[in-house]
């Protein structure tokens, strides 16, 4: 009779573990963290429906980009998920939890790439219709007090439904944080297709503000019911998102003053000042003529008048300056060369005052001219975009 000379290993399968020890091993938060908590992280976890609704509200808001139609911005954060992942940053940072942070920041930065890529998409359509208006799409590359307004109200209700219950959802709060979170990420998308780099930096600062605001505002609710940061990593994630958001604030706040100063300070033309030359007086001649008594003829003197030099001012050509008058826009742009494709080289709001050169170009059935602003940037702009303020021939 033999007997073994080892014993067998206790197999991987987590099925022979303990009911207590296999939920603690799928634990997002941690083994420390309350029930009540954990199954929050756990329904906050994006799906596969998170990113296919994600991708479709991308879709809504590009086309509702291209045909300027609010009423399809509206429809794109109607069908946009509820964003679990963004409630969930303020409920990693309350908890310290490194591992949900990153899972959430994950699902934000793949559904929010669906949405920028739509957007990206059709910039490059846009190309294609240089005249179309695209004056919806900026007013959501700009930070306003309302739109932070309708967020916080947003977060606010969705913070302190999950709270009471993991399962209450709010269709319109959700409604409000997509709006401003994924339009203006979608906007960032189009203006880097489109070659519009102010339009693209502009909503992607509004999204990275309105993000830290939604993080630090969802910390804020979940401290204020209780639950504290239970480490250092809480409260260093939570001094940043302070530090982050009032920093954005101000930026955005210097850039939107900028535009508002060039809307307002237009240059006024030139005023022509007419000067007056005195003309020569008529030089008197002297002419000596013999008297009466005197028989005979004397020969007469006469003064030759010299020629008095004149002052003649030259003709200068009278500048031509025109307006920014884009219909259905709310400004253009100068390009480099007289191309839709060529570079973009300054933004110009409309009511803007450029100077008109006389170099004109023909394309295709476009028009181009060559302008100057008044702080001396030169390019090309099409002269349907342009309505004169002085005199011109064939204007």
């Amino acid at each position: 009779m033999s007997l073994p000379t080892s014993q067998p290993l206790p197999g991987d399968d987590d099925s022979a573990l303990p009911p207590a020890r296999r939920r603690r091993q799928r634990r997002t938060l941690g083994p420390d963290a309350p029930p009540a908590v954990e199954e929050l992280a756990q329904s906050l976890i994006p799906s596969a429906d998170f990113f296919l609704f994600s991708g479709l509200a991308g879709v809504a808001l590009g086309l509702g980009i291209l045909l300027n139609a609010p009423a399809l911005y509206v429809l794109a954060a109607l069908l946009a998920p509820f964003l679990t992942p963004a409630v969930g940053l303020g409920l990693a940072t309350a908890a310290g939890s490194v591992r949900f942070l990153l899972q959430c920041l994950g699902g934000i930065g793949i559904g929010g790439g669906l949405v920028w890529g739509a957007g990206l998409a059709a910039g490059w359509i846009a190309r294609l219709f240089p005249q179309l208006s695209f004056d919806q799409a900026r007013l959501h590359a700009g930070f306003t007090w309302p739109d932070l307004a309708v967020l916080t109200l947003g977060i606010t209700i969705t913070t302190l439904l999950l709270a009471r219950s993991a399962r209450q959802r709010s269709l319109p709060a959700s409604a409000a944080v997509a709006y401003e979170l994924y339009l203006p990420l979608g906007v960032a998308g189009f203006g880097l297709g489109r070659g519009d780099m102010g339009l693209a930096l502009g909503g992607l600062m509004v999204f990275a503000v309105h993000l830290a605001w939604t993080a630090l505002l969802g910390m804020l609710l979940l401290v204020l019911r209780g639950m504290r940061p239970r480490n250092v990593f809480g409260y260093t994630v939570g001094t940043t998102l302070v530090m982050a958001g009032i920093a954005g604030v101000v930026v955005l706040l210097g850039v939107g003053a900028t535009l508002r100063g060039g809307l307002s300070a237009q240059p006024s033309p030139p005023v022509l000042e007419n000067t007056l030359t005195p003309s020569p007086s008529p030089t008197a001649t002297l002419t000596l003529t013999p008297g009466p008594e005197t028989p005979t003829l004397t020969p007469t003197n006469t003064l030759v008048p010299s020629r008095t030099p004149t002052l003649t001012l030259s003709p200068v050509p009278t500048p031509v300056y025109a307006r920014i008058n884009a219909r259905g826009s709310d400004g253009a742009v100068i390009r480099a060369e007289p191309d839709q494709t060529s570079p973009v080289v300054k933004t110009l709001l409309n009511g803007m005052l450029v100077e008109v050169t006389e170099r004109v170009v023909q394309k295709g059935t476009s028009l181009w001219v060559y302008v100057r602003t008044e702080d001396g940037v030169e390019g090309w702009i099409l002269r349907s975009l342009l309505a004169t303020a002085t005199p011109m021939p064939g204007w």
